[in-house]
C-alpha cells in the first residue's frame, strides 16, 4: 500500500524482502574491572538487553522493519513539534527543528518507495481473486484495495518525479489522486475487517459449546488483530482525508500535532503488530 509523500500516501506490501548485509562486527572483550572494584553480574539482566538489542538490530536490518521505526519517528516528531508550537503558525527552535526532521524522514520514504511498485505486484499477483474458500465480500473487498494500492505508487512516483523537476507537469493533482487512492484503500481496509470481526462473532457464538478451548484462543486472537487493524486504517483515514484538498470533510483542518498523533497511534500498532505475528497486512 501507500504511506505518506511529505504528508501522504501509505505503504503496506506484505512480501518479506531478503535481509541486506550480511556482514557482522567483531567488538573487543570488555576491560578488565579495576583493582578493589566488586562487580556484580546480572546474567539475566545482560541476557535480556543482548536479546532486546539483537532484536532491535534484526528489525532495522529489514526494509519493512526499518520503515516501521522510522514512521514512528516521523510521526512522533510532528507530534512533539506541533505540539510545543502551539498556536504558532511558523515555528521556530525546537518546535520548528522537529516538524523539519518529520518531514525529511517522510521524503526518505517517499523516496524509498520508488522501488516498491513490483513487491505489491507479487504481492497482488499472488493474491489473484482470492482462495475460493474465502468469503465472497471479503474476497472482492481484498482485490479492490490492491488495485487501489498498485495504481498508488505509479501517481506517487509521478507526483514525486514533478516535485524533483525531473518531469514538466504540476505535481498537486498527482498527490491528490495518489492520497485518494490510500484513502479508499484505507477505507476497503476498514469495512474489510468489520466483515471479518462479524464472521468471527458469529462461529464464536455458534460453538461456543462445541468448540475447543484453544480454537476459541485462536478466533479471540483473530479478532483482536482485525479490531487493531480497524483502528490503525482508522487513524490513517482521518489523516488522509486531512491532506485532502480543502473542502473534502475536514480536509486541511487538522493542526500538526494531531496528524501526528494519529500517525503515531497507527505507526506503535503497526510496530505492536508486526512484534507479536499479527495480521500480516499491518505494516
Amino acid at each position: 500500500m501507500a504511506e505518506e509523500a511529505g504528508g501522504r500516501g501509505r505503504a503496506s506490501v506484505t512480501t518479506r524482502p531478503r535481509r541486506h548485509g550480511d556482514g557482522s562486527a567483531t567488538f573487543p572483550a570488555n576491560p578488565a574491572p579495576a583493582p578493589n572494584v566488586r562487580v556484580t553480574s546480572h546474567p539475566g539482566s545482560v541476557a535480556m538487553a543482548a536479546a532486546a538489542l539483537n532484536g532491535l538490530v534484526a528489525v532495522l536490518e529489514t526494509y519493512r522493519g526499518r520503515d516501521r521505526v522510522v514512521r514512528a519517528l516521523c510521526y512522533g516528531c510532528q507530534l512533539a513539534g506541533g505540539a510545543l508550537a502551539g498556536p504558532q503558525a511558523s515555528p521556530s527552535g525546537l518546535p520548528g527543528s522537529l516538524l523539519v526532521v518529520s518531514a525529511q524522514l517522510s521524503a526518505c520514504r517517499t523516496a524509498l518507495r520508488l522501488f516498491d511498485d513490483f513487491a505489491m505486484l507479487s504481492y497482488s499477483c499472488g493474491y489473484g481473486l482470492g482462495p475460493k474458500d474465502e468469503d465472497g465480500l471479503v474476497r472482492g473487498l481484498s482485490v479492490l484495495s490492491n488495485l487501489a494500492n498498485q495504481l498508488y505508487y505509479p501517481c506517487e512516483h509521478v507526483a514525486w518525479a514533478a516535485d524533483a523537476g525531473i518531469i514538466r507537469i504540476g505535481s498537486q493533482k498527482w498527490w491528490t489522486v495518489s492520497t485518494a487512492l490510500w484513502a479508499f484503500s484505507l477505507l476497503l481496509g476498514v469495512l474489510r475487517s468489520l466483515r471479518i470481526l462479524f464472521q468471527l462473532r458469529r462461529k464464536l457464538r455458534q460453538h461456543k459449546c462445541t468448540s475447543s478451548p484453544l480454537s476459541r484462543k485462536e478466533m479471540k486472537a483473530q479478532v483482536k488483530a482485525e479490531v487493531l487493524s480497524i483502528l490503525t486504517d482508522v487513524a490513517d483515514l482521518c489523516n488522509a482525508i486531512h491532506w485532502l484538498p480543502p473542502g473534502f470533510l475536514w480536509a486541511g483542518r487538522f493542526p500538526p500535532w494531531l496528524v501526528g498523533l494519529l500517525g503515531t497511534i497507527s505507526s506503535l500498532i503497526g510496530i505492536y503488530q508486526a512484534s507479536r505475528g499479527g495480521n500480516s497486512e499491518a505494516v
